[in-house]
């Protein structure tokens, strides 16, 4: 005997209206009210992987935040603002004249006043090393301006237009690339009389640039190989507006970590060819001329040798450890 079928008024979801919802079979015995899901659905909003309502972040967006999180960025970002500041504002941990020498205390040690000694003209250790930092930092940062724009701009234009110029260039780099830069500093600067920065600058640039021109080249290549660079050229747009807009932008991310890592090999550069004699020349004050007028006299005065060796070894490891974290931060493949 069929089972008597309810009345209306007990069916679930008896009295809804199309705008109330639906009422769908579970394939067990039981139903779920679908507009009582929907609107479940509906209340807690879209997830997290929702695309369109998320704002799109770019890589240097991407790679700041990261470099905020990396310790050894924020360690080396501290010293290295120290250094800025000392370089610019000397006198506001000092006293002295890194000039003003006392011969009646040449290789004394530490004093009330005088916390790193005396070398052996009887000049502050101490007030030496805070104006060297000056030197330094103006030579490395100069220095590796005038490489990163002129390889940038050379092996740019080279690897966007290729042909008999970037055929010509690759050779010209070969060429430096095979000169030993110590033996070429030895030998162009042994000439130069002047006792100013510029001449170390020019020689750090001149033999500098093949390095960046390169890095630089090969990132315009593999970036102008994209899609959204041939789009942009099937629309019309220009070579300049390609390089400006479309290229460099993505292509300067490697010619910055090179930059930053080499801004610490020029200051040790630098502070070499001062000791050695061809670079800079008393009376400017440098972390290389004092470590050479140091030598002589390591065993009765260490302390002259050891704080310009020390703060020349903490900057150049401080900058190369910026490189480091930038470059970690803007490499997609290491994320």
């Amino acid at each position: 005997m069929p089972e008597p079928t309810p009345p209306e008024h007990h069916l679930p979801g008896a009295g809804r209206t199309p705008e109330d919802g639906a009422i769908a079979d579970t394939g067990m015995g039981g139903t779920m009210d679908l507009a009582t899901a929907e609107g479940e659905t509906l209340e807690k909003g879209p997830g997290p992987d929702a695309g369109p309502s998320e704002k799109a972040r770019s890589l240097w967006s991407d790679a700041w935040r990261d470099l905020r999180r990396n310790p050894v960025f924020i360690l080396s970002g501290l010293v290295i603002l120290f250094l800025v500041f000392i370089s610019l504002w000397p006198g506001s941990i000092t006293w002295l004249s890194p000039l003003k020498c006392d011969l009646a205390k040449a290789q004394e040690g530490s004093q009330p006043g005088h916390p790193f000694g005396f070398d052996g003209q009887g000049c502050d250790v101490y007030t030496r090393v805070v104006y060297g930092a000056r030197t330094s930092v103006t030579v490395g940062v100069l220095a590796t301006l005038g490489v990163a724009l002129l390889g940038s701009v050379l092996g740019g234009l080279a690897g966007f237009f290729g042909g008999a110029g970037d055929s010509v260039l690759s050779r010209i780099t070969d060429i430096f690339f095979a000169i030993p830069v110590v033996l070429g500093g030895l030998v162009l600067l042994s000439v130069v009389t002047s006792n100013t920065v510029w001449p170390v600058i020019g020689f750090m640039v001149l033999l500098g640039w093949p390095q960046i021109s390169r890095i630089a080249r090969g990132s315009v290549i593999t970036a102008k190989q994209n899609d959204y660079v041939q789009a942009a050229r099937a629309l019309g747009a220009g070579n300049s507006r390609l390089l400006m807009r479309h290229i460099a932008p993505n292509a300067v991310a490697p010619v910055i970590v090179v930059a930053t890592i080499a801004l610490g090999t020029f200051i040790a550069l630098e502070a070499t060819l001062s000791y050695l004699g061809v670079g800079l020349k008393p009376p400017t004050v440098s972390w290389g001329i004092d470590i050479s007028a140091a030598s002589p006299y390591i065993r009765n005065a260490p302390h002259a040798l050891l704080w310009p060796s020390g703060a020349l070894a903490l900057t150049v490891l401080a900058f190369i450890m910026l490189g480091d974290a930038v470059r970690d931060a803007l490499d997609p493949k290491l994320r």
